[in-house]
């Protein structure tokens, strides 16, 4: 048994309204402001974790230790969802023998990937291009 559990992820930002329009294009809902300058999506299915965009001074320096998997059963559509949103791809691909990772940036250069299996794990469902879950 746990102790913890993922409760929220928090993106450091310049531009909070950027990067919150950015994140709610890929996994839907409408930004709310839990306190002045901040932004959080809720979360985007049962057990996700709310996502909070903080507003920093600084912009982001670096390669990102910590970053978001997200599930996509196309990914190619997916591609061209995230560069439509104005995030762009790094150029960076696995293939695994259970599918494929493609790395990505969003508009503030934060890195996350998006992974298509070949066959989805249980209980593994992938958002449609609206960010619902199927």
């Amino acid at each position: 048994m746990s102790v913890v559990r993922l409760h929220e992820v928090t993106i450091d930002c310049t531009d909070v309204v950027r990067e919150a329009r950015f994140w709610s294009g890929l996994l839907g809902g409408e930004p709310s402001e839990p306190m002045p300058g901040w932004l959080r999506l809720a979360p985007s299915g049962a057990g996700a974790p709310m996502v909070n965009f903080q507003p920093v001074p600084e912009p982001k320096r670096g390669k990102t230790r910590v970053h978001l998997d997200l599930l996509a059963e196309d990914l190619e559509a997916a591609t061209a969802w995230v560069i439509r949103l104005g995030g762009r791809p790094t150029g960076e691909r696995h293939a695994y023998d259970e599918g494929t990772v493609a790395v990505f940036t969003d508009p503030e250069g934060v890195e996350f990937c998006i992974v298509a299996y070949r066959d989805a794990p249980e209980g593994a469902s992938a958002p449609s291009e609206t960010g619902q879950q199927e």
